[in-house]
């Protein structure tokens, strides 16, 4: 997960933003997930497009995980960093999706922020997780 090329206080920083993703999904808490994202990030999936803002307003709509007493399952699955970009693979077993993410993260002003979002649902998909 760690190459040679990183800080190790980067990767903490970026394993940290993605527990507080995780949670922020988990609970259905968007002031958790609203800080750790660039405003003008997009969502994206194969034929959806949704902006940041929709997203939130999604989350902060729908019941909860931790409401309906579901498992806590999330997982990175790889972290990839080059200087001040990074990208995060992570699994999402969310309701009855079974998400894989991409999240690109970039160091701007000393920050971490998802950047951009790429998830699709791998039940529906003809490839799975390798």
């Amino acid at each position: 997960m760690k190459g040679s090329l990183i800080k190790n206080d980067d990767f903490d920083v970026i394993t940290s933003i993605i527990k507080q993703y995780f949670d922020g999904l988990y609970y259905g808490d968007v002031a958790l997930l609203a800080p750790i994202f660039h405003d003008d990030a997009w969502l994206k999936a194969p034929s959806q497009r949704r902006t940041l803002a929709q997203w939130l307003h999604d989350v902060e709509q729908r019941s909860s995980p931790a409401t309906q007493t579901l498992a806590y399952q999330f997982k990175i699955l790889s972290i990839d960093i080059v200087n001040e970009q990074a990208m995060v693979k992570i699994h999402c077993p969310l309701f009855d999706y079974n998400y894989i993410d991409f999240l690109g993260l970039l160091k701007e002003q000393g920050q971490w922020l998802i950047v951009n979002k790429m998830y699709c649902d791998i039940n529906t998909s003809v490839q799975g997780v390798r």
